[in-house]
């Protein structure tokens, strides 16, 4: 187990230089050792940032210009968008796109999520390849345990570690992952400059997380699997969406799902995901009209299968009656 060390400041050494670690906002103990872990996962040099959101702002502070077009997949995360949003006064152009299907052509920067959230669509990677773009792929839901995108042909790899990284809803934290030196040193640049970087008590847990991270998803998807699979069965059911891994399935009810997600007792409804409980919620009354009215997004934790779909199909009965 790595002690957390909270220093925010180190001395020079005996000639006046400056040492391995100087300043937190910089770089700390901790830090670096889980950004050796996480890198060793992905292939590649990994940075931690303070949340998910912040690594995807200095990704933007990173690649982008005034004028620069970036293409996101469509039904990505909404808070993604959002923080695109506060671009716009600053030159970035920001389109929609079905990642199923080839980016478009003009785009600088293309933006995929593995799979996205909450449509858990993925993306086309031959497609992705054969385009001239900086890739970035958000792997928040796959984890390097069912993806390593800088494999597939992304040049950044993004994660909102809150989630299955950490995995245990204790920890706001984002990562980077890149093998590109250049992109890597102007991450490095943003982090230290914008303030972007984060705690060592969050480094610290997600050197926890990644020690079950193997375990925890093998569980996940073993329970997610037969979950969906029981709710493509349910009369009450009208869509199931599940990639096949991890932890997240989407599916429809009629009408208003406001009654479903409020009577489960074991799931918790509450937003966000990865955690070791499990938790549900509707998205619509969220993003608008860009998701489906009746979509509920279900974040299988680590409970026995049987109990979650006892509580799953009573809720699903109490909104029917």
């Amino acid at each position: 187990m790595h002690s957390i060390d909270r220093a925010t400041v180190w001395p020079y050494d005996e000639q006046g230089r400056p040492r391995e670690f100087v300043y937190q906002r910089y770089a700390h103990p901790t830090g670096a050792a889980a950004e050796a872990e996480l890198g060793a996962l992905e292939g590649g040099e990994a940075l931690l940032f303070a949340t998910g959101t912040a690594a995807v702002t200095a990704c933007v502070f990173a690649l982008a210009r005034p004028g620069t077009k970036l293409a996101i997949a469509q039904g990505a995360y909404f808070g993604t968008s959002v923080a695109f949003s506060e671009f716009a006064l600053w030159g970035l152009e920001v389109v929609d796109f079905d990642q199923t299907r080839p980016p478009p052509k003009d785009a600088d920067i293309v933006w995929v999520e593995s799979p996205a959230n909450p449509v858990l669509s993925l993306p086309d990677w031959e497609a992705i390849r054969a385009h001239p773009a900086v890739t970035v792929c958000d792997a928040t839901v796959s984890t390097p345990v069912y993806l390593r995108a800088l494999d597939e042909g992304a040049d950044v790899v993004v994660h909102s570690a809150t989630k299955f990284l950490t995995g245990h809803h204790d920890a706001m934290l984002g990562a980077t992952v890149t093998r590109d030196d250049a992109i890597s040193a102007r991450l490095r640049e943003v982090r230290s400059r914008t303030g972007l970087s984060a705690s060592p008590d969050s480094a610290g847990s997600l050197l926890r997380g990644l020690k079950t991270l193997g375990v925890r998803m093998q569980r996940h998807t073993e329970t997610a699997r037969e979950l969906a699979a029981r709710l493509e069965r349910h009369p009450a059911v009208q869509l199931v969406r599940y990639p096949g891994f991890s932890a997240l399935i989407s599916f429809d009810v009629e009408g208003d799902p406001l009654p479903v997600e409020t009577a489960t007792r074991v799931i918790t409804n509450q937003t966000s995901l990865g955690g070791v409980n499990s938790s549900m919620e509707s998205r619509h009354r969220w993003e608008g009209d860009r998701i489906p009215v009746g979509l509920l997004r279900l974040s299988v934790g680590l409970e026995d299968v049987d109990l979650l779909w006892a509580d799953l199909e009573q809720a699903l009965e109490h909104a029917s009656n």
